[in-house]
């Protein structure tokens, strides 16, 4: 799965790739979002460009960087056989498999159900496909499969990568096996879990895993949002300032928006930034114009390598915060606080 076929992803496929390009990738990563967004291809195009022998990088374009799709890793990857790929998934007893199910029982069923879903078909459609009507869940004996393979070395690839689909749906029998390894990985080694709601995660789990928010609807249009642009340079204006009367509202001005608006524009945020950092350290095209010729020539050198992941983890943290209910109004002002911080710190 190549970033270019996830149709609607390309500000968080860059964003993907640039962790990637910059040498931050953690060991153990929560993709979280609606199975309709493409989260689960989003984690196998990202893991294929982590492997990807030749990848490749635009200078024009809403996609930054790609894999190249033709290396003998991307083939692999294309059809989910490579050897340092291992997938995880929900199963249930079935015909063929009638005690103890696991998803070694059904990684050839899995494969064809990707592909025949290009790699995004939800839950419902998975159990419709396996032929049961029993709910699945990832089992204790799943995690040792999991741990196992993670002792092992990489076999051909640069990363051995392990996904799971559908985490939530994990055990908490087997949740407390991979807690080890997820806290002592192995070297060049990536777990990544795909699901859809941290409610039923445990705590613990979430904790050890850097979270990736996957957005329900893209906006490849936001750089030509100027309602976001003109937020986004208030905003930043301010914080140099640093005014409380004026910062209060502007946290009044986003919470008044209401909780999606507000989770699409911190993304919105979170991409520009990204946009900034990478005009300022790689010289790239800013993809991004924020309507405003002074802003776009000075405010990219305020992001350097000193605060750009400060910042992505700020952003991610109240996204989270906010997507879990949290007052909005707090959370905005405490990201504001934590951005000023940041900016200062260049």
């Amino acid at each position: 799965m190549q970033f270019k076929d996830i149709v609607g992803q390309e500000i968080m496929a860059n964003k993907l790739t640039g962790i990637i390009d910059s040498g931050r990738v953690s060991h153990a990563q929560l993709f979280l979002g609606d199975t309709a967004s493409g989260s689960l291809a989003l984690a196998i195009a990202y893991a294929q460009y982590l492997n990807c022998q030749n990848r490749q990088h635009y200078d024009n374009g809403r996609l930054h960087s790609d894999s190249c799709g033709e290396c003998p890793s991307c083939k692999k990857f294309q059809q989910l056989t490579h050897s340092d790929l291992h997938l995880y998934f929900p199963s249930a007893t079935t015909g063929k498999v009638t005690s103890k199910p696991s998803s070694a029982d059904f990684q050839t069923e899995f494969r064809d159900f990707l592909n025949a879903n290009n790699q995004k078909g939800d839950i419902d459609k998975w159990y419709d496909f396996l032929g049961t009507d029993k709910n699945g869940m990832i089992r204790e004996l799943d995690a040792d499969n999991i741990v196992r393979t993670l002792g092992m070395k990489a076999y051909e690839g640069n990363y051995k990568v392990i996904i799971v689909w559908m985490a939530e749906k994990m055990n908490t029998v087997a949740a407390n096996k991979i807690l080890k390894v997820l806290e002592e990985p192995s070297p060049n080694t990536l777990i990544i879990l795909v699901a859809e709601s941290s409610e039923r995660m445990l705590s613990t789990i979430l904790s050890r895993a850097q979270q990736v928010r996957i957005p329900t609807k893209t906006h490849p249009e936001w750089d030509l949002n100027p309602e976001f642009a003109s937020l986004y340079v208030t905003w930043m204006r301010q914080l140099f300032k640093l005014n409380m009367a004026t910062l209060s509202e502007w946290v009044d001005t986003i919470a008044a928006k209401g909780r999606e608006q507000q989770k699409q524009f911190l993304l919105y945020a979170q991409e520009a930034t990204r946009d900034c950092f990478l005009r300022h350290m790689a010289g790239t095209p800013m993809t991004m114009d924020f309507g405003d010729e002074k802003f776009n020539a000075s405010f990219p050198n305020m992001i350097t390598e000193r605060n750009a992941e400060g910042l992505n983890n700020a952003f991610d943290e109240a996204l989270f915060a906010i997507d879990r209910n949290a007052y909005s109004k707090i959370a905005l002002m405490e990201l504001s606080f934590r951005v000023c911080k940041l900016l200062k710190k260049r």
